[in-house]
């Protein structure tokens, strides 16, 4: 080979490792821009989300969250239970805060908390063992009230009328939001051609505590059906082992609580529904027939009793079509965990007292004794 050709050769050679080596070096520069704009982007993107983890998770959410802190409580059941409970937003980054701020201390208890309490609100809270808000408004809904009697309740202890609240449960768009939002106890049952209000017995009877000045009707509503729904799922296996429907152990729970003032009465009495209704025998009991009249009455007369209503147990051969109001935890109990008895007829006297018999003579005989 001749020189000129050797030394043509060797500069191609030398521009050719200078073009790669330029081409290496991009790619090179390309990828550290890369990882650290990766860098910079999951830095950026940390720190947004530990700030958000930080803030209240629902600044204008007033209602109040009940929460249980365990004797014993370790930082990291409390920030699970809290994360749980909707309270923070994640219990890693809660955890690390009162790690950084080391706080500690924290004090188990019965906690109400709302969405829109900061980090260092909760944490206040749990050292000092206290409730940061009180509620604005506690409003008592006793059993056996129909949701007429639940609305006039709330238009005394609220500023809204009974007549704003009935329009709201029995608006039909609302009602299927709700169907949607609670689809373990609210079914088709409560739309029935018959039914006079749809949520009828879905309205627990509990305090409330409502954290702003005016609660809108909506969550008004919405925290009496998590109770309830609470409450049902505390006793669905003895619901289904009655082969029971929700809708049907609540409609059951209502004429309980109606017929019985304690523990004791309401254990019996659901007995004898259940003998009644194995014998083919009709319940025959009057606050179904109130129900279907649509009022109060001191006393049913006979006439009463002829009513034409899917709610009156003197007509139907069965349960009524639905609840005839709402219901404690107790009378649900009895309902899906009776007494077993072998009583058919019960009946009260003036002072309140039930007398039981199993025969329909000793009902007449019992009848004469007691009522004058």
């Amino acid at each position: 080979m001749s020189k000129k050709k050797k030394t043509s050769t060797y500069r191609d050679n030398v521009v050719a490792r200078s073009e790669e080596a330029r081409t290496v070096r991009k790619i090179v520069a390309i990828i550290i821009v890369s990882i650290l704009l990766i860098l910079l982007i999951g830095l950026y993107s940390g720190y947004k989300y530990v700030k958000s983890s930080l803030e209240p998770v629902d600044p204008d959410n007033e209602n109040g969250i009940e929460v249980e802190i365990p004797m014993g409580s370790t930082t990291s059941s409390i920030a699970n239970l809290l994360e749980e409970n909707g309270i923070i937003k994640d219990a890693r980054i809660f955890r690390f805060y009162i790690k950084f701020k080391n706080e500690s201390d924290f004090q188990a208890g019965e906690y109400t908390f709302t969405k829109s309490m900061t980090i260092n609100q909760i944490i206040a809270s749990l050292k000092e063992g206290r409730i940061i808000k009180e509620p604005v408004h506690r409003v008592t809904i006793p059993e056996g009230k129909t949701v007429d009697q639940i609305a006039e309740i709330y238009a005394n202890e609220l500023d809204y009328t009974a007549k704003e609240f009935l329009e709201k449960v029995n608006d039909t768009d609302f009602i299927k939001q709700l169907m949607e939002s609670y689809p373990g106890i609210l079914t088709d049952d409560i739309l029935e051609k018959g039914i006079r209000t749809p949520l009828e017995g879905y309205l627990f009877a509990a305090t409330y505590d409502f954290y702003e000045e005016k609660p809108s009707l909506e969550s008004i509503i919405e925290v009496m059906l998590d109770k309830t729904q609470a409450v049902v799922f505390d006793n669905i296996d003895l619901i289904e082992a009655r082969d029971l429907t929700v809708h049907e152990a609540i409609t059951f729970a209502s004429l309980v609580e109606n017929e019985a003032t304690n523990e004791d009465q309401r254990n019996k009495i659901s007995g004898i529904f259940y003998n009644r209704l194995d014998e083919g025998m009709r319940l025959q009991t009057d606050p179904t027939v109130l129900y279907a009249l649509g009022g109060h009455k001191e006393k049913v007369l006979l006439k009463d009793l002829e009513i034409d209503s899917p709610y009156n147990t003197y007509k139907i051969d069965a349960l009524p079509i639905g609840p005839i109001s709402n219901f404690g935890e107790s009378a649900l109990r009895a309902t899906v965990d009776p007494e077993d008895n072998d009583y058919m007829y019960f009946l009260h006297d003036q002072e309140g007292n039930i007398f039981y018999a199993e025969t329909y003579d000793e009902h007449l005989e019992l009848k004469k004794e007691h009522i004058k």
